[in-house]
């Protein structure tokens, strides 16, 4: 479908998901596995958005929730509790009532704290809680500081010689269910090494206590596999599922994967309008785009990369460097710095490539900017899955 089309009905900013680039990201993770037992459970941070949850559903994913209102979101696509494992550092008391209610897959447990506030919950309700407890293994991920979720110094996970300790426990506490030991290192890794070595250790506790008599059910080796935004080689799927097949089939048991960025990524692009040109250096130029840093936060949180492309190319013209800089007032809203690209006047329109994951899951209000509006285009035609918020719709929730 023409972009140029979509934003001359919805107007810019706006997201625009392809929905077969959707199916294809998840089949190619799926087929990767051959016919090693496993399952998918698509990680809703990346991207919530009601529509393209209900297009994995019917691909045959499962859900991985970070808050009781993802749990929300995913029943509401039509995933049952025993569909979804509920992850996150820090649930609330209620978050953890209501995860034990319902009876979710797993409630992957961040420390003994946490698991000591579990059975507490399941003892007063007669229940018995499935849990996962997530290990902190020590690894570095090689990926940037506000992503990394494997080392000491994160606060994500059990320190793995505390697990161990913790693990001596289990047997006694009638109201828990050790179902798994669940690791996630973090997220954008581009190489192998510290994935193979997650699973590792994964593998190598999961057999420790299979050996002391704990069934376990399955082995959750998180996600976090990288795309490449700038046009770099990294991991394939099939050497990132054979690596961990090679430490996990030690176990026989079967492997869950919480895949968000590796599916969601590349499916989506945000289109945004240029709003003025003006002089930056000598050799280079400020576009003032109307997406950014409300939109898309990733570059301004982290410095994040993301191709930028002119929607409709001018023929035989000279290159010219830019700086993409959004509206929002602040000094970090600047969506891709020292960009070469043909000479760009007001009103083009520019594709912000693979936005597809933590895009508009992280979309703001700041300056009381309204919420872009979502586009699933699929089979050759496209619709609206969210409209642009209103100030109306903003201010819903106040009172003077």
């Amino acid at each position: 479908m023409p972009l140029a089309a979509i934003a001359a009905k919805e107007g810019t900013p706006v997201y625009v998901y392809s929905a077969a680039v959707l199916r294809e990201r998840y089949r190619a993770i799926d087929r990767a596995f051959g016919a090693y037992p496993h399952a998918l459970h698509y990680a809703m941070k990346a991207n919530s958005t009601l529509a393209l949850v209900k297009v994995l559903r019917e691909l045959g994913s499962a859900a991985d929730a970070n808050s009781i209102w993802e749990i929300e979101v995913a029943r509401r696509a039509g995933f049952e509790p025993a569909q979804i494992v509920f992850t996150g550092v820090g649930k609330s008391q209620a978050e953890l009532e209501c995860a034990v209610s319902l009876g979710v897959k797993a409630i992957n447990v961040e420390s003994a704290g946490e698991l000591s506030r579990v059975e507490a919950i399941a003892t007063r309700l007669g229940r018995t809680a499935r849990v996962a407890i997530r290990v902190n293994p020590d690894i570095d991920a090689k990926s940037h500081p506000h992503i990394s979720t494997g080392l000491k110094i994160n606060k994500f996970g059990v320190p793995i010689e505390e697990a161990r300790e913790l693990f001596d426990t289990l047997a006694s506490r009638r109201a828990l269910t050790l179902v798994a030991i669940h690791l996630h290192v973090g997220s954008q890794i581009t190489t192998i090494e510290p994935l193979r070595r997650a699973a590792a250790v994964a593998t190598d506790l999961s057999l420790h206590l299979m050996q002391r008599g704990l069934p376990l059910e399955y082995v959750d080796l998180g996600g976090g596999l990288g795309i490449s935004y700038d046009g770099g080689e990294i991991v394939s799927v099939q050497e990132y599922v054979d690596a961990l097949v090679a430490e996990a089939s030690r176990t026989s048991l079967p492997i869950v994967l919480e895949p968000g960025r590796a599916i969601a990524g590349p499916a989506g692009v945000l289109l945004a309008t240029v709003i003025d040109v003006k002089p930056r250096t000598a050799e280079s130029e400020f576009a003032v785009l109307d997406a950014g840093m409300t939109e898309l936060l990733r570059p301004a949180l982290y410095g994040a990369f993301h191709q930028i492309e002119p929607v409709s190319r001018r023929a035989d013209a000279d290159g010219r460097q830019y700086e993409f800089v959004g509206p929002v007032c602040e000094s970090s809203d600047v969506v891709g710095r020292d960009r070469q690209l043909p000479p760009l006047a007001v009103g083009d329109l520019v594709a912000i490539r693979d936005a597809g994951a933590y895009g508009s899951a992280m979309a703001s209000n700041y300056n009381r900017r309204p919420l872009p509006p979502e586009v699933l285009v699929d089979g050759g035609a496209w619709r609206v899955i969210r409209r642009r918020q209103t100030v109306d719709d903003m201010m819903a929730l106040e009172s003077q």
